[in-house]
Order: C-alpha cells, then structure tokens, then sequence
C-alpha cells in the first residue's frame, strides 16, 4: 500500500464536507426532541437485539460500558426503552424498546433507508457494487 498524498487527503476532506452537508439525516421523525447518533444506534441495536444487555450494545458500538449507561438512561427517560431484571440472574439487566422506542426505531430505519437509497440512485448498478464493496473495505480494514 502507498501513503496518501496532500492533495488526496484534501480532496477526500472537501468530499466527506460536502457528503455530510448533503446527506445530513435529518430528524423529521415526527418528535418533539432529536435523538444523537448514539442514541439512534443504541435503539437501533435494541430492536434488533430485545433482551440484550448494555454490555452487548457497548461490545457492538465500541463504546465504554459507562457510554452506553448514560444513553439507555436518557433512552428510559424518554419513554422509548425498558429495562427488565431476566429470572435467572436478578443482577443482569435486559433491554426491551417500548411501543414508542419501536416506532421511533421504525421511522430511524426508515429514513436510513431512504438516506441510503438517495445516496445510490445517481450510481450504476456496477458502481453501486464498487462503491459498497470499497466502504466496507474502508470500514473493516485492520490496522
């Protein structure tokens, strides 16, 4: 592998700029009050996990355990997440979403969709490929 020049790290900057201005994800859900992303990704988490412990959520964001306490606490508060005792462990915590907690996961997934369909539409099907093939290198590559 080669070492990025200047130009190529300015020119990817000014397009990550761009692509965030651009594909900004906007909280039109319907709420009162924006979640941040790593509430949406803790809920989103939950609803794909019911049951899951906050350890789980932290392990799968690499976030710390404390990072993950201080969401679900605002998550609960909200009205949006449970927290259950399981039987067979009265120390173990499990998450469940509430009704709202699952409609407000519901409507993020939605808009990620829709976030995702914009951003392929002006790509071919062969670029649509490439492209996805190349962010997840980009994402699952190992220093």
């Amino acid at each position: 592998m080669t070492t990025p020049t200047d130009d190529q790290l300015a020119k990817l900057g000014a397009a990550f700029d761009s692509f965030a201005r651009r594909y900004k994800l906007l909280d039109a859900l319907g709420s009162e009050t924006q979640l941040n992303e790593l509430d949406k990704q803790t809920l989103l988490y939950v609803a794909d996990h019911p049951g899951c412990g906050p350890t789980d959520v932290a392990r799968f964001l690499v976030v710390p355990n404390t990072t993950v306490s201080s969401s679900t606490d605002r998550l609960v508060k909200r009205g949006l997440l449970e927290r259950h005792r399981p039987e067979g462990d009265r120390r173990a915590v499990a998450l469940r979403l509430s009704a709202g907690g699952k409609a407000r996961a519901d409507a993020i997934a939605t808009a990620y969709r829709e976030l995702y369909r914009r951003m392929l539409e002006p790509l071919s099907p062969a670029e649509r490929r490439s492209f996805i093939r190349m962010i997840t290198k980009i994402v699952y590559h190992e220093d």
